[in-house]
């Protein structure tokens, strides 16, 4: 009897003993699960309109049942829905039986009335042109804009009387009293002139698309045109039919013709259009215009061609007659923003500027005179929110606490009462309400994925988390995942260069680790960040796991850490970047744990080029390397780009040349894989031709791989799956296993 009582005990104990076993198992993320099953895919909220009473916005809820998606309005301070403002099956156009399936939508000012856009046609990166609808809440009617064809960029006036939007290069207004529509342009012209929508440049470049804007009133429209004859044409083959297709469009190249540009008012009572006077050089840049709170006054912003000189003019909209207001002046150059914020008061305006080493906040009058600096310190304002006159509080996202990190601020303008209001360490971006009192926070974290929250803008106070992504996180879970971890290195001349690293989840301390370094490095960039980093830190989990170490070092010339650790790299592009590099992968081999024989390098197009100057310059410190979509001549990018950071060709020959991959294609040591898109319409797939020519000349072996009409992302559909797939292989045959089969 005691003895079948011990044995049942023993039973009892080995099966405890196995579950827990099979509890502790994790398993491995596999490449399916990142680019194929959407395993780790995170939740997030979206299409949040803030509604004009600061105690509602609305958001898109699927409507299962009828597969289609309503908009709800939500109450602020309790998140919970209010009511149903629009029932996806009341969206049926005249005619019809089928309700739209719309991609966004927008309120009117009065909202009375909402825009839908369907079946929405991507262009380039921002660009993209869709079919409009209007719909009247009240009558529930639904209207289709225009018979036209698509539009791109259609927008309510602010009176919520009349749409302007752009199409085939020309501007076009429709009264939504009558639906009556009206062209106001003429001359717009394919590869010739646009109006209204920016042309290839300067959306890539200036971060913009939509090139029109509503005076405050709803009586005017101020628009861009573009006069791109002189510009050359860029030529790309599309494949797939039995001939080859060619794709053409304009392209400046440093040094080359760029498009003319103007900017216009059109007054709509008059039909009357009027040229705003930007001055008598051609050879010009104007990034940003916007309307004062006078509607009879436009902001322009201009810049020379090397941009290292900004000028804010101000424009009467009538007569085109135009003052500089404020001009600035840099060694280096300018970065363009949208911090521009002119009060309600119309007697000052907010502007950013480096002019002191970090980006800060400045108060002026009309007249461009200093009223004074809102915000000062050895850190940087990342972005301006926006200002809440009724209770003089400024709202603006810093770097103060790290450069890591992204916090939310509120100040005074006069500077006094600084508050932090966000408090959890790590990347914080919000969602203003219309009148400041609420905002939407997405947070995340290293190894944190994005959770949304509601608060109070005054005091920073949570009313309500709206997604924490927990069922991410409890998936995340089940799975052997190896924390980020930051930490700071050294130069030989003491530069601090911030870093994180991944280690296996059974990190032994006393084995030699292979390590890949994940590169960017460009002006203003950063790859290290206390945030979540998506596919390519679960990318990195898949090499951690294979027994790699993961590295990531922002070198200098990247962002948040000061105007002079950013331009250090001014008219020498990869001199320096490539320098820290090599000089942190240096350092990674000296530590213990390290293999220095088995440092690799890979990135994605600047990180691109950084990957092949790092195989081309280290003289051997990387053994292998992945270079996808990266520039190898930087004579081969676009003038507003390229040209702020080296100036032109003719003007400084040797920052082109003395760090381009090309010209060093016989120093090549290690193993490379070399990855493009055919289609890529940004950094074209002519640089890697170029490598790939210089490389065959040199006589160097080298692995490449082209992705047909795939473009600078080098995605869609399988591709990605495919494409890390094959950079994985290549890391286990080039680094991972690269000892074992020495060995053998």
């Amino acid at each position: 009897m005691h003895i079948k009582l011990r044995s049942g005990l023993l039973a009892a104990m080995l099966l405890c003993f196995a579950f827990v076993a099979q509890a502790q198992q994790k398993k491995d993320i596999t490449l399916e699960d990142i680019y194929r099953k959407g395993t780790f895919r995170a939740q997030s909220v979206y299409g949040v309109n803030w509604m004009k009473d600061g105690q509602y916005y609305s958001s898109t809820v699927p409507d299962e049942q009828n597969k289609v998606y309503d908009i709800v309005k939500y109450d602020v301070t309790t998140g919970k829905p209010v009511s149903t403002i629009i029932e996806g099956e009341n969206l049926k156009p005249e005619g019809s039986s089928t309700p739209i399936q719309f991609d966004d939508y927008t309120f009117s000012s009065d909202e009375q009335k909402v825009l839908f856009s369907t079946d929405t046609e991507q262009i380039y990166r921002r660009s993209s042109k869709a079919e409009f609808y209007i719909y009247d809440i009240a009558s529930k009617k639904l209207t289709k804009l225009s018979n036209g064809g698509k539009q791109l960029y259609a927008t309510f006036s602010p009176d919520a009387k009349r749409v302007a939007f752009a199409r085939d290069n020309n501007m076009f207004v429709t009264d939504l009293s009558n639906m009556k529509e009206t062209q106001i342009t003429t001359d717009g012209k394919f590869n010739s002139i646009i109006n209204g929508y920016a042309d290839w440049v300067y959306e890539e470049e200036f971060s913009f698309a939509q090139g029109f804007h509503w005076s405050p009133d709803g009586k005017k429209i101020a628009f861009y045109t573009f006069d791109e004859t002189n510009v050359p044409e860029f030529n790309m083959q599309m494949w797939g039919e039995l001939y080859p297709q060619d794709y053409k469009f304009k392209y400046p190249k440093p040094g080359e013709a760029n498009s003319k540009v103007k900017v216009s008012v059109y007054d709509v009572a008059s039909a009357k259009t009027t040229k705003m006077d930007t001055g008598n050089e051609a050879d010009i840049y104007i990034p940003r215009i916007k309307w004062t709170n006078n509607p009879n006054l436009l902001s322009i912003q201009k810049m020379n061609r090397l941009q290292n000189t900004l000028e804010i003019l101000h424009a009467n909209a009538t007569t085109g007659k135009s003052d500089v207001v404020l001009k600035e002046t840099d060694k280096a150059y300018i970065d363009v923003t949208d911090d521009l914020t002119y009060l309600k008061d119309g007697k000052h305006f907010i502007h950013s500027s480096e002019v002191k080493g970090f980006n800060h906040l400045y108060l002026y009058n009309m007249s461009g005179k200093l009223v004074r600096q809102i915000t000062n310190g050895n850190w940087e304002v990342s972005s301006f929110v926006g200002y809440d006159e009724k209770n003089d509080r400024l709202y603006y996202m810093s770097t103060e606490v790290s450069p890591l990190e992204r916090h939310l601020y509120s100040i005074s303008s006069k500077g006094k009462k600084k508050q932090r209001l966000t408090e959890k360490a790590g990347t914080h971006n919000v969602n203003m309400s219309t009148d400041y009192k609420y905002y939407l926070d997405y947070y995340s974290a290293a190894n944190v994925p994005t959770t949304v929250s509601l608060h109070t803008a005054k005091d920073g106070k949570l009313i309500k988390v709206l997604e924490d992504n927990q069922k991410l996180k409890n998936t995340l879970a089940q799975y052997d995942i190896a924390k980020q971890e930051f930490f700071t290195m050294n130069t030989a001349d003491g530069t601090k260069l911030n870093g994180w690293m991944i280690k296996p989840t059974n990190f032994d301390p006393k084995k030699k680790y292979p390590v890949l370094m994940f590169v960017y490095g460009g002006p203003g960039s950063q790859t290290v960040t206390n945030s979540w980093g998506g596919a390519n830190y679960l990318w990195h989990q898949v090499l951690a796991d294979k027994g790699m170490i993961v590295v990531s070092v922002d070198n200098r010339g990247t962002g948040a850490r000061g105007a002079a650790f950013k331009k250090v790299t001014y008219a020498n592009l990869g001199k320096y970047e490539i320098e820290d590099q090599i000089e942190a992968a240096k350092w990674l081999g000296n530590q213990p744990y390290v293999d220095k024989d088995r440092i690799g390098i890979w990135g994605h197009s600047y990180g691109g080029y950084m990957t092949l100057l790092g195989l081309t310059k280290s003289n051997g410190v990387f053994a292998a390397g992945i270079a996808v979509a990266p520039v190898t001549n930087w004579r081969y990018y676009d003038t507003i780009y390229t040209e702020r950071f080296l100036k032109t060709p003719q003007e400084n020959a040797a920052g082109y040349d003395d760090n381009s991959p090309l010209f060093f294609a016989d120093k090549l040591q290690g193993d490379l894989l070399l990855i493009h898109g055919t289609g890529d319409d940004n950094v074209h797939f002519q640089n890697a031709v170029a490598m790939q020519d210089a490389l065959i000349s040199a006589n160097k072996q080298f692995e490449s791989f082209y992705y047909p009409n795939r473009n600078h992302g080098v995605g869609g559909g399988i591709t990605s799956l495919h494409r890390f797939t094959m950079m994985t292989d290549f890391l286990e045959r080039k680094l991972i296993n690269k000892t074992e089969k020495a060995n053998q």
